[in-house]
């Protein structure tokens, strides 16, 4: 018989929600271990434009939505971690701007649209200054500082991670997997892990899938019944080249759709070399299209709206993402964080990286709910060092992005 571990909780993934999850659940007391199959943020997470939005996009009717209600006081509950305030410490995570611009267009409707939306959405909108506004948009309509902002990704994911080496396992190493079982009796679930060194059970009073798209994977291994996930998919886009100004901006088009034509947002590759990271509905239509296709609608789509901007000499490059979500009718984007309990096991996505503190919130409720308070573990407890290091002798890499 393998020797047993036993614990308040097991996160399975880490990306920023199971990250953020990990850093609540600790500050509440709970013991609680993270495990990720492979690198810290490796999934949705590294690959998020990093935009802390406070639902303006969704808001563009003039009137406030689901969606925008949900995700209203995101920023500013962001901005009080960042600033170390907050109920997670988030003080070494490096802002890759304090504002998202918004351009409404050189149209009517561009400019109509952008102005309802901005009385529909709470706190911060403002028409910028014209220091303010990158020049190549300067004269060419209306131009919105949004109260959103935007996180670097790799210096996010390193800020939820840093104080937890202790609590954070890679579930491979050296080219190898450990392999998970659960085992079942009655509505009580057990962990076996079969690694390179050694075996272990790991009696958890809860379990918690985070792992976006491996969710569905971790809820068969489960067997659980009721989750039900969903994948929209994005093509997105890199440009990099060293004469890139940097650009944080939603673009408009002319009609009533609550994604913006374009999203740009700048970054550094490892080079230092700027990157133009494109997304919205040019990701979004771009699912139906090849890569070379692709490429040229974002040249094409660029020089209409950039017309001075040097576009020569630019690397460009696609990227498939699948959005991980639970289920919806007829596929339509959820409103809000969203979790599936059965049992002993917790199922959980945050729909958006704006909504993680809100996923961590339902998810300690639903354990409060529960009467799963911190600590009374139960069962044999081994030292951490021991049986753990044994089966989980190193903590994962940190994800790069993908132009690195």
């Amino acid at each position: 018989m393998p020797p047993s571990y036993s614990t308040d909780i097991v996160i399975f993934g880490g990306g920023v929600a199971g990250l953020w999850l990990l850093n609540r659940l600790a500050a509440a007391g709970y013991r609680t271990i993270l495990l990720e199959r492979g690198a810290l943020g490796g999934g949705q997470s590294i690959h998020a434009q990093g935009i802390i939005h406070g639902g303006l996009k969704y808001a563009l009717h003039g009137a406030f939505s689901g969606a925008s209600r949900a995700i209203a006081d995101m920023p500013s509950r962001w901005r009080e971690c960042i600033s170390g305030s907050g109920e997670i410490d988030l003080s070494a995570c490096k802002l890759s701007s304090p504002h998202l611009y918004l351009w409404s267009g050189e149209g009517l409707g561009g400019g109509m649209k952008a102005f309802l939306g901005s009385k529909a959405v709470a706190g911060g909108t403002e028409v910028a200054a014209e220091m303010e506004i990158p020049g190549f948009l300067r004269g060419r309509g209306l131009v919105y500082r949004l109260p959103d902002f935007v996180v670097d990704t790799h210096s996010l994911i390193r800020a939820l991670a840093q104080g937890h080496a202790g609590r954070i396992f890679a579930l491979g190493s050296d080219g190898t997997e450990n392999t998970l079982t659960f085992e079942r009796t009655g509505g009580h679930r057990e962990l076996r892990v079969q690694g390179a060194e050694g075996s272990l059970r790991i009696k958890a009073r809860r379990y918690i899938f985070c792992a976006g798209e491996g969710n569905r994977a971790l809820s068969e291994q489960a067997g659980l019944t009721t989750p039900r996930c969903q994948s929209r998919p994005l093509k997105m886009v890199s440009v990099t080249g060293a004469a890139l100004p940097e650009t944080f901006l939603h673009v408009l088009g002319s009609g009533l759709s609550a994604t913006p034509r374009l999203t740009m947002t700048s970054h550094r590759d490892a080079n230092d070399i700027p990157v133009w990271y494109l997304g919205g509905d040019l990701a979004e239509t771009g699912v139906e299209r090849a890569d070379d296709r692709q490429l040229e609608v974002a040249r094409a789509m660029l020089a209409e709206l950039l017309p001075d901007a040097v576009l020569d000499e630019l690397e460009w490059r696609c990227l498939d993402i699948n959005r991980a979500e639970p289920a919806s009718p007829g596929g339509r984007r959820p409103d809000n964080a969203s979790l599936c309990a059965e049992q002993d096991v917790i199922v959980a996505w945050p729909v958006k990286l704006a909504l993680v503190p809100v996923l961590a919130d339902l998810v300690m409720r639903k354990l409060l709910d529960d009467g799963i308070g911190p600590g009374n573990a139960g069962g044999s407890q081994v030292d951490d060092s021991g049986q753990l290091a044994s089966v989980f002798p190193r903590s994962p890499a940190f994800a790069r992005p993908f132009w690195n």
